[in-house]
Protein backbone atom coordinates (compact mmCIF):
# COMPACT_ATOMS: atom_id res chain seq x y z
CA UNK A 1 0.00 0.00 0.00
CA UNK A 2 1.61 3.30 -1.13
CA UNK A 3 0.82 6.81 0.57
CA UNK A 4 0.12 9.32 -2.05
CA UNK A 5 -1.20 12.65 -1.41
CA UNK A 6 -3.88 14.86 -3.53
CA UNK A 7 -4.91 18.49 -2.94
CA UNK A 8 -8.82 18.82 -2.00
CA UNK A 9 -11.21 21.46 -3.14
CA UNK A 10 -10.42 23.30 -0.12
CA UNK A 11 -7.12 24.06 -0.63
CA UNK A 12 -6.02 21.56 2.09
CA UNK A 13 -3.74 18.59 1.34
CA UNK A 14 -5.54 15.32 1.35
CA UNK A 15 -4.35 12.20 2.33
CA UNK A 16 -4.92 9.27 -0.12
CA UNK A 17 -4.07 5.42 -0.43
CA UNK A 18 -2.83 3.99 -3.46
CA UNK A 19 -4.47 0.44 -2.95
CA UNK A 20 -2.65 -1.16 -5.58
CA UNK A 21 -0.84 -4.78 -3.88
CA UNK A 22 -3.94 -4.25 -0.71
CA UNK A 23 -5.28 -7.76 0.32
CA UNK A 24 -8.75 -8.06 -1.43
CA UNK A 25 -9.98 -8.32 2.32
CA UNK A 26 -9.36 -4.75 2.65
CA UNK A 27 -9.41 -3.54 -0.79
CA UNK A 28 -13.21 -4.03 -0.72
CA UNK A 29 -14.46 -3.14 2.35
CA UNK A 30 -18.18 -2.40 3.16
CA UNK A 31 -19.06 1.27 2.19
CA UNK A 32 -20.58 1.81 5.80
CA UNK A 33 -16.41 1.73 7.21
CA UNK A 34 -15.43 4.30 4.99
CA UNK A 35 -15.12 7.99 4.93
CA UNK A 36 -17.33 10.07 3.30
CA UNK A 37 -14.64 13.08 3.69
CA UNK A 38 -11.60 13.83 4.40
CA UNK A 39 -10.42 13.43 7.82
CA UNK A 40 -9.44 16.79 9.36
CA UNK A 41 -6.01 16.66 10.59
CA UNK A 42 -4.05 19.63 11.90
CA UNK A 43 -1.19 20.59 9.59
CA UNK A 44 1.62 21.59 11.77
CA UNK A 45 5.61 21.48 11.37
CA UNK A 46 7.30 19.09 13.96
CA UNK A 47 8.63 21.82 15.52
CA UNK A 48 5.25 23.18 16.74
CA UNK A 49 4.22 19.74 17.60
CA UNK A 50 7.40 19.09 19.71
CA UNK A 51 7.19 22.43 21.74
CA UNK A 52 3.15 22.39 22.54
CA UNK A 53 3.93 19.03 24.11
CA UNK A 54 7.31 20.09 25.71
CA UNK A 55 5.51 22.94 26.98
CA UNK A 56 2.46 20.82 28.50
CA UNK A 57 4.96 18.33 29.83
CA UNK A 58 6.57 21.03 31.88
CA UNK A 59 3.52 21.70 32.96
CA UNK A 60 2.98 18.48 35.16
CA UNK A 61 4.21 17.82 38.49
CA UNK A 62 5.61 14.31 39.31
CA UNK A 63 8.57 13.00 41.61
CA UNK A 64 10.38 13.42 38.41
CA UNK A 65 10.24 16.85 39.11
CA UNK A 66 9.82 18.33 42.44
CA UNK A 67 9.78 16.77 46.28
CA UNK A 68 6.36 15.24 46.44
CA UNK A 69 5.30 14.64 50.40
CA UNK A 70 1.91 13.12 49.89
CA UNK A 71 1.31 11.85 53.50
CA UNK A 72 0.37 7.88 52.85
CA UNK A 73 0.30 7.41 49.08
CA UNK A 74 4.48 7.46 49.05
CA UNK A 75 5.31 9.43 46.01
CA UNK A 76 8.83 8.72 45.18
CA UNK A 77 11.07 8.86 43.00
CA UNK A 78 11.13 5.79 40.69
CA UNK A 79 14.46 3.90 39.39
CA UNK A 80 15.02 4.27 35.67
CA UNK A 81 17.17 0.84 35.80
CA UNK A 82 13.90 -0.96 36.46
CA UNK A 83 12.21 0.99 33.46
CA UNK A 84 14.83 -0.06 31.16
CA UNK A 85 14.01 -3.62 32.11
CA UNK A 86 10.48 -3.27 32.14
CA UNK A 87 10.56 -2.08 28.42
CA UNK A 88 13.18 -5.18 27.05
CA UNK A 89 11.54 -6.51 24.50
CA UNK A 90 11.68 -10.08 25.98
CA UNK A 91 9.12 -9.28 28.55
CA UNK A 92 6.96 -6.09 26.71
CA UNK A 93 5.95 -7.96 23.57
CA UNK A 94 5.15 -11.28 25.29
CA UNK A 95 1.26 -12.49 25.18
CA UNK A 96 -0.15 -14.00 27.77
CA UNK A 97 -1.45 -16.92 25.84
CA UNK A 98 1.50 -17.89 24.34
CA UNK A 99 2.60 -21.67 25.54
CA UNK A 100 3.85 -22.19 29.23
CA UNK A 101 6.84 -25.31 28.52
CA UNK A 102 10.06 -25.11 27.23
CA UNK A 103 8.32 -27.60 24.14
CA UNK A 104 6.11 -24.65 23.48
CA UNK A 105 8.89 -22.78 22.64
CA UNK A 106 10.14 -21.33 25.97
CA UNK A 107 9.03 -17.78 25.15
CA UNK A 108 7.44 -17.28 28.85
CA UNK A 109 9.64 -19.60 30.76
CA UNK A 110 11.70 -16.12 31.64
CA UNK A 111 8.35 -14.19 32.62
CA UNK A 112 6.92 -17.43 34.55
CA UNK A 113 10.59 -17.33 36.71
CA UNK A 114 9.82 -13.70 37.53
CA UNK A 115 6.16 -14.54 38.87
CA UNK A 116 7.90 -18.02 40.59
CA UNK A 117 10.76 -15.79 42.22
CA UNK A 118 8.37 -12.91 43.38
CA UNK A 119 6.06 -15.16 45.15
CA UNK A 120 9.63 -16.67 46.64
CA UNK A 121 11.02 -13.23 47.55
CA UNK A 122 8.04 -11.48 49.14
CA UNK A 123 7.06 -14.39 51.11
CA UNK A 124 10.81 -14.02 52.41
CA UNK A 125 10.64 -10.56 53.37
CA UNK A 126 6.87 -10.66 54.97
CA UNK A 127 7.45 -14.62 56.44
CA UNK A 128 4.29 -15.68 54.50
CA UNK A 129 3.91 -18.98 52.61
CA UNK A 130 3.14 -18.14 49.15
CA UNK A 131 1.89 -15.04 47.32
CA UNK A 132 -0.25 -14.33 44.33
CA UNK A 133 0.98 -11.30 41.60
CA UNK A 134 -2.63 -10.62 40.35
CA UNK A 135 -4.22 -8.20 42.48
CA UNK A 136 -3.33 -4.87 40.19
CA UNK A 137 -3.61 -2.41 42.76
CA UNK A 138 -3.38 -1.82 46.62
CA UNK A 139 -7.42 -1.61 47.05
CA UNK A 140 -7.57 -5.31 44.68
CA UNK A 141 -5.16 -6.95 47.10
CA UNK A 142 -7.42 -5.68 50.02
CA UNK A 143 -10.60 -6.97 48.34
CA UNK A 144 -8.27 -10.42 47.58
CA UNK A 145 -7.53 -11.34 50.97
CA UNK A 146 -10.97 -10.61 52.10
CA UNK A 147 -11.88 -12.85 49.55
CA UNK A 148 -9.87 -15.48 50.97
CA UNK A 149 -10.94 -15.16 54.55
CA UNK A 150 -14.35 -15.51 53.43
CA UNK A 151 -12.87 -18.81 51.75
CA UNK A 152 -11.33 -20.00 54.41
CA UNK A 153 -14.45 -19.58 56.95
CA UNK A 154 -16.81 -21.09 54.43
CA UNK A 155 -14.59 -24.44 54.50
CA UNK A 156 -14.58 -24.26 57.84
CA UNK A 157 -18.29 -24.21 57.72
CA UNK A 158 -18.36 -20.23 60.19
CA UNK A 159 -21.51 -19.18 58.34
CA UNK A 160 -21.87 -17.01 61.60
CA UNK A 161 -18.54 -14.85 61.10
CA UNK A 162 -20.02 -11.68 59.74
CA UNK A 163 -18.05 -8.87 61.38
CA UNK A 164 -14.60 -7.28 60.35
CA UNK A 165 -12.78 -4.97 62.63
CA UNK A 166 -11.11 -2.56 61.64
CA UNK A 167 -9.35 0.74 63.41
CA UNK A 168 -10.57 4.49 62.78
CA UNK A 169 -6.59 4.62 61.79
CA UNK A 170 -6.67 2.38 59.04
CA UNK A 171 -6.56 3.15 55.17
CA UNK A 172 -9.70 4.25 53.87
CA UNK A 173 -10.27 1.46 51.46
CA UNK A 174 -10.37 -1.34 54.51
CA UNK A 175 -13.69 -0.74 55.55
CA UNK A 176 -14.75 -0.60 51.40
CA UNK A 177 -12.84 -3.54 50.72
CA UNK A 178 -14.53 -5.54 53.68
CA UNK A 179 -18.00 -4.72 52.61
CA UNK A 180 -17.70 -5.18 49.16
CA UNK A 181 -16.44 -8.98 50.46
CA UNK A 182 -20.29 -8.64 52.17
CA UNK A 183 -19.17 -8.24 55.60
CA UNK A 184 -20.38 -5.82 58.53
CA UNK A 185 -17.45 -3.40 59.86
CA UNK A 186 -16.75 -2.98 63.27
CA UNK A 187 -14.90 0.53 63.85
CA UNK A 188 -12.60 0.32 66.75
CA UNK A 189 -11.31 4.46 67.98
CA UNK A 190 -8.01 5.31 68.64
CA UNK A 191 -6.70 5.48 72.10
CA UNK A 192 -5.00 8.65 73.32
CA UNK A 193 -1.61 7.11 71.97
CA UNK A 194 -2.74 7.30 68.26
CA UNK A 195 -3.13 3.29 68.12
CA UNK A 196 -6.26 1.28 68.22
CA UNK A 197 -7.57 0.68 71.75
CA UNK A 198 -7.13 -2.13 73.06
CA UNK A 199 -9.62 -2.37 75.59
CA UNK A 200 -12.84 -1.56 73.39
CA UNK A 201 -10.77 -4.39 70.76
CA UNK A 202 -11.21 -6.86 73.49
CA UNK A 203 -14.78 -5.84 73.61
CA UNK A 204 -15.61 -6.00 70.87
CA UNK A 205 -14.27 -9.44 70.27
CA UNK A 206 -16.83 -12.16 69.84
CA UNK A 207 -17.26 -15.46 67.85
CA UNK A 208 -19.16 -12.92 64.82
CA UNK A 209 -15.58 -11.86 64.23
CA UNK A 210 -14.18 -13.31 60.65
CA UNK A 211 -11.00 -11.08 60.87
CA UNK A 212 -9.55 -8.01 61.82
CA UNK A 213 -7.55 -5.42 59.24
CA UNK A 214 -4.85 -3.94 60.32
CA UNK A 215 -2.94 -0.86 59.07
CA UNK A 216 0.97 -0.62 60.57
CA UNK A 217 1.99 1.57 60.56
CA UNK A 218 -0.91 3.32 61.00
CA UNK A 219 -2.20 6.50 59.17
CA UNK A 220 -0.68 8.16 61.84
CA UNK A 221 2.81 7.10 61.00
CA UNK A 222 2.60 4.93 63.94
CA UNK A 223 3.21 1.27 64.95
CA UNK A 224 1.00 -0.68 67.27
CA UNK A 225 3.15 -1.92 70.25
CA UNK A 226 0.26 -4.59 70.89
CA UNK A 227 0.41 -5.74 67.74
CA UNK A 228 0.93 -9.74 68.80
CA UNK A 229 -1.56 -9.61 71.41
CA UNK A 230 -4.39 -8.20 68.61
CA UNK A 231 -3.63 -10.98 66.15
CA UNK A 232 -3.88 -13.56 69.46
CA UNK A 233 -7.16 -12.13 70.47
CA UNK A 234 -8.61 -12.34 66.59
CA UNK A 235 -6.80 -16.13 66.68
CA UNK A 236 -8.84 -17.12 69.78
CA UNK A 237 -12.01 -17.11 68.03
CA UNK A 238 -10.51 -18.51 64.83
CA UNK A 239 -10.57 -15.01 63.11
CA UNK A 240 -8.06 -14.08 60.59
CA UNK A 241 -5.65 -11.24 61.01
CA UNK A 242 -5.13 -9.16 57.59
CA UNK A 243 -2.15 -6.69 57.42
CA UNK A 244 -2.51 -4.06 55.23
CA UNK A 245 1.00 -3.59 54.08
CA UNK A 246 0.89 -0.46 51.85
CA UNK A 247 3.04 1.21 54.76
CA UNK A 248 5.79 -1.56 54.66
CA UNK A 249 8.53 0.64 53.29
CA UNK A 250 8.28 2.23 56.83
CA UNK A 251 9.94 -1.69 58.13
CA UNK A 252 10.96 -3.83 55.33
CA UNK A 253 13.80 -5.79 56.50
CA UNK A 254 13.10 -4.93 60.26
CA UNK A 255 9.82 -7.14 60.95
CA UNK A 256 8.24 -9.51 59.22
CA UNK A 257 4.24 -9.31 59.39
CA UNK A 258 4.21 -13.26 59.47
CA UNK A 259 6.03 -13.34 61.98
CA UNK A 260 4.34 -11.16 64.37
CA UNK A 261 0.95 -13.35 63.92
CA UNK A 262 -0.66 -12.01 60.64
CA UNK A 263 -2.17 -14.56 58.64
CA UNK A 264 -2.82 -12.32 55.32
CA UNK A 265 -0.86 -9.43 54.12
CA UNK A 266 -1.23 -7.03 50.92
CA UNK A 267 1.40 -5.14 49.34
CA UNK A 268 1.33 -1.97 47.43
CA UNK A 269 4.73 -2.51 44.53
CA UNK A 270 3.87 1.28 43.84
CA UNK A 271 4.88 2.30 47.50
CA UNK A 272 7.48 0.12 48.96
CA UNK A 273 9.46 -1.80 45.67
CA UNK A 274 9.39 2.20 43.75
CA UNK A 275 6.89 1.25 41.14
CA UNK A 276 4.97 4.15 39.41
CA UNK A 277 2.52 5.24 41.29
CA UNK A 278 -0.57 7.80 40.28
CA UNK A 279 -2.69 8.98 37.98
CA UNK A 280 -4.86 5.78 38.22
CA UNK A 281 -2.77 3.19 37.87
CA UNK A 282 -0.54 0.99 36.73
CA UNK A 283 -0.35 -0.80 40.13
CA UNK A 284 0.30 -3.94 41.94
CA UNK A 285 -0.51 -5.37 45.14
CA UNK A 286 -0.26 -8.84 45.53
CA UNK A 287 -1.33 -11.13 48.52
CA UNK A 288 0.67 -13.41 50.53
CA UNK A 289 -0.47 -15.82 53.04
CA UNK A 290 0.06 -18.17 55.44
CA UNK A 291 0.19 -22.24 54.84
CA UNK A 292 -3.36 -22.84 55.87
CA UNK A 293 -4.69 -20.33 53.23
CA UNK A 294 -2.36 -21.14 50.43
CA UNK A 295 -4.91 -23.42 48.63
CA UNK A 296 -7.81 -20.65 48.75
CA UNK A 297 -5.17 -18.23 46.40
CA UNK A 298 -6.12 -17.19 43.05
CA UNK A 299 -5.77 -19.52 40.20
CA UNK A 300 -3.40 -19.54 38.03
CA UNK A 301 -0.63 -20.60 40.54
CA UNK A 302 3.21 -20.45 39.04
CA UNK A 303 4.48 -24.44 40.04
CA UNK A 304 8.29 -25.33 39.25
CA UNK A 305 8.53 -29.15 37.67
CA UNK A 306 11.52 -31.05 39.06
CA UNK A 307 13.26 -30.67 35.35
CA UNK A 308 13.35 -26.83 36.07
CA UNK A 309 10.44 -25.65 34.11
CA UNK A 310 7.73 -23.48 34.94
CA UNK A 311 3.97 -24.27 34.57
CA UNK A 312 0.62 -22.58 35.46
CA UNK A 313 -1.40 -24.66 37.98
CA UNK A 314 -5.24 -24.43 37.81
CA UNK A 315 -6.26 -27.50 39.17
CA UNK A 316 -7.19 -25.81 42.54
CA UNK A 317 -10.39 -26.27 43.92
CA UNK A 318 -10.85 -24.46 46.99
CA UNK A 319 -9.00 -21.49 45.12
CA UNK A 320 -10.92 -18.15 45.47
CA UNK A 321 -10.82 -18.04 41.20
CA UNK A 322 -9.70 -15.61 38.63
CA UNK A 323 -9.67 -11.71 40.33
CA UNK A 324 -7.75 -10.22 37.11
CA UNK A 325 -6.55 -11.36 33.68
CA UNK A 326 -4.09 -13.43 33.15
CA UNK A 327 -1.21 -12.85 35.79
CA UNK A 328 -1.85 -9.56 36.87
CA UNK A 329 0.13 -6.27 35.85
CA UNK A 330 3.29 -7.81 35.08
CA UNK A 331 5.46 -4.84 33.83
CA UNK A 332 4.54 -3.47 37.72
CA UNK A 333 5.81 -6.96 39.39
CA UNK A 334 8.93 -7.02 36.75
CA UNK A 335 9.85 -3.44 38.32
CA UNK A 336 9.79 -4.72 41.65
CA UNK A 337 11.32 -7.72 40.66
CA UNK A 338 14.26 -5.86 39.95
CA UNK A 339 14.19 -3.07 42.41
CA UNK A 340 14.27 -6.31 45.08
CA UNK A 341 17.06 -8.03 43.39
CA UNK A 342 18.92 -4.41 42.91
CA UNK A 343 19.33 -3.45 46.37
CA UNK A 344 19.69 -6.85 48.13
CA UNK A 345 18.66 -7.45 52.02
CA UNK A 346 21.31 -4.46 53.07
CA UNK A 347 19.21 -2.30 51.14
CA UNK A 348 16.21 -3.30 51.93
CA UNK A 349 16.67 -2.47 55.13
CA UNK A 350 18.33 0.92 54.35
CA UNK A 351 14.99 2.18 52.47
CA UNK A 352 13.05 1.85 56.11
CA UNK A 353 15.82 3.14 58.18
CA UNK A 354 16.06 6.44 55.66
CA UNK A 355 12.13 6.44 55.40
CA UNK A 356 11.79 6.64 59.46
CA UNK A 357 14.94 9.14 59.89
CA UNK A 358 13.21 11.61 57.09
CA UNK A 359 9.98 11.68 58.90
CA UNK A 360 11.11 12.30 62.20
CA UNK A 361 13.69 14.80 60.93
CA UNK A 362 10.72 16.54 59.60
CA UNK A 363 8.38 15.82 62.54
CA UNK A 364 11.53 17.53 65.11
CA UNK A 365 11.83 20.53 62.76
CA UNK A 366 8.30 21.52 62.46
CA UNK A 367 7.05 20.50 65.73
CA UNK A 368 7.30 23.98 67.09
CA UNK A 369 5.22 25.77 64.17
CA UNK A 370 2.95 23.04 63.76
CA UNK A 371 0.38 21.20 66.58
CA UNK A 372 1.35 17.28 66.81
CA UNK A 373 -1.25 15.46 68.21
CA UNK A 374 1.35 12.39 68.60
CA UNK A 375 4.59 13.07 69.62
CA UNK A 376 6.47 10.04 70.47
CA UNK A 377 8.96 8.23 67.12
CA UNK A 378 6.77 7.82 63.83
CA UNK A 379 7.73 5.61 61.05
CA UNK A 380 7.31 6.71 57.36
CA UNK A 381 5.08 9.55 57.82
CA UNK A 382 4.25 12.39 60.11
CA UNK A 383 0.87 13.99 60.77
CA UNK A 384 0.42 17.91 62.10
CA UNK A 385 -2.55 19.50 62.71
CA UNK A 386 -3.05 23.35 61.02
CA UNK A 387 -4.88 23.79 64.52
CA UNK A 388 -2.90 26.43 65.74
CA UNK A 389 -3.24 28.64 62.11
CA UNK A 390 -6.84 28.28 62.58
CA UNK A 391 -6.69 31.33 65.25
CA UNK A 392 -5.96 33.85 62.60
CA UNK A 393 -8.31 32.24 59.83
CA UNK A 394 -5.77 30.01 57.95
CA UNK A 395 -6.42 26.30 57.41
CA UNK A 396 -4.56 23.19 56.22
CA UNK A 397 -5.97 23.93 52.66
CA UNK A 398 -4.72 27.67 52.59
CA UNK A 399 -0.87 26.14 54.03
CA UNK A 400 -1.23 23.45 50.90
CA UNK A 401 -1.62 26.63 48.66
CA UNK A 402 0.73 28.70 50.47
CA UNK A 403 3.29 25.44 49.59
CA UNK A 404 1.97 25.76 46.12
CA UNK A 405 3.95 28.94 45.60
CA UNK A 406 7.15 28.27 46.80
CA UNK A 407 7.63 24.83 44.40
CA UNK A 408 6.01 22.37 46.28
CA UNK A 409 3.29 19.88 46.09
CA UNK A 410 1.42 20.03 49.17
CA UNK A 411 1.14 16.70 51.59
CA UNK A 412 -2.09 14.90 51.95
CA UNK A 413 -4.34 17.29 53.75
CA UNK A 414 -7.54 16.12 55.66
CA UNK A 415 -6.39 12.93 56.71
CA UNK A 416 -6.27 11.13 58.76
CA UNK A 417 -10.19 11.87 59.81
CA UNK A 418 -9.13 11.36 63.19
CA UNK A 419 -6.92 15.06 62.99
CA UNK A 420 -8.68 17.99 62.86
CA UNK A 421 -6.82 19.83 59.99
CA UNK A 422 -4.37 17.38 59.32
CA UNK A 423 -1.41 17.74 57.31
CA UNK A 424 0.40 14.36 56.63
CA UNK A 425 3.51 14.39 55.45
CA UNK A 426 5.55 11.18 54.08
CA UNK A 427 9.30 12.53 52.49
CA UNK A 428 10.04 9.12 51.94
CA UNK A 429 13.67 7.07 51.74
CA UNK A 430 14.45 8.92 48.06
CA UNK A 431 15.05 12.44 48.81
CA UNK A 432 17.97 13.97 49.89
CA UNK A 433 18.74 16.47 53.23
CA UNK A 434 18.99 19.64 50.89
CA UNK A 435 15.69 19.02 49.33
CA UNK A 436 13.99 18.79 52.94
CA UNK A 437 15.63 21.35 54.20
CA UNK A 438 14.05 23.79 51.37
CA UNK A 439 10.84 21.76 52.18
CA UNK A 440 10.77 22.69 56.11
CA UNK A 441 11.99 26.20 55.20
CA UNK A 442 8.86 26.83 52.99
CA UNK A 443 7.06 25.14 56.23
CA UNK A 444 8.36 27.31 58.57
CA UNK A 445 8.17 30.47 56.80
CA UNK A 446 4.55 29.79 55.95
CA UNK A 447 3.95 29.41 59.96
CA UNK A 448 5.61 32.75 60.32
CA UNK A 449 3.32 34.20 57.67
CA UNK A 450 0.39 33.03 59.22
CA UNK A 451 1.11 35.35 62.19
CA UNK A 452 2.35 38.11 60.50
CA UNK A 453 -0.18 38.73 57.55
CA UNK A 454 -2.40 36.26 57.04
CA UNK A 455 -3.82 37.73 54.75
CA UNK A 456 -0.94 36.86 52.01
CA UNK A 457 -1.06 33.42 52.80
CA UNK A 458 -4.83 33.38 51.94
CA UNK A 459 -4.20 35.06 48.63
CA UNK A 460 -2.06 31.78 47.52
CA UNK A 461 -1.38 30.34 45.16
CA UNK A 462 -0.38 33.28 42.52
CA UNK A 463 1.98 31.08 40.24
CA UNK A 464 -0.91 28.98 38.80
CA UNK A 465 -2.97 29.98 35.74
CA UNK A 466 -6.25 30.23 38.40
CA UNK A 467 -5.20 32.24 41.56
CA UNK A 468 -7.06 31.33 44.10
CA UNK A 469 -10.04 28.24 42.84
CA UNK A 470 -13.41 28.21 44.50
CA UNK A 471 -13.19 24.86 45.80
CA UNK A 472 -16.48 24.43 46.21
CA UNK A 473 -17.77 25.56 42.80
CA UNK A 474 -15.14 23.84 41.34
CA UNK A 475 -16.43 20.58 42.97
CA UNK A 476 -19.73 21.52 41.74
CA UNK A 477 -18.71 22.68 38.03
CA UNK A 478 -15.91 21.07 37.32
CA UNK A 479 -15.58 22.61 33.80
CA UNK A 480 -12.70 24.78 34.57
CA UNK A 481 -13.88 26.97 31.37
CA UNK A 482 -16.94 28.06 33.29
CA UNK A 483 -15.14 29.62 35.97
Amino acid sequence: MKLIFEKSVEGRRATRFDLTGVPKAIKHLDEKYLRKADAELPELGECDVVRHFTALSRMNFGVDTNFYPLGSCTMKYNPKMTEVIAGMSDFADLHPLLPQLRSGGALTQGALQVLYDMDKMLSEICGMKAFTMQPMAGSHGELTGIMIIAAYHRKQGNTHKDTIIIPDSAHGTNPASASIAGYKVKTIPSDENGVMDLKLLKEAINDKVAGLMLTCPNTLGLFNPHVNEICDLIHSVDGLAYYDGANLNAIVGKVRPGDIGFDVVHLNLHKTFATPHGGGGPGAGPVGVCEKLEQFLPIAVVRKHEDGAFYLQYDLPDSIGYIAPFYGNFGIVLRAYAYILRLGAKGLRRVSENAVLNANYIKERLKDYYDLPFGQTCKHECVFSASRQNANGVHAMDVAKALIDRGFHPPTMYFPLIVKEALMIEPTETESKEVIDEFIEAMIDIAKQVQDNPQAVLDTPKTTPVSRLDDVLAARKPNIASL
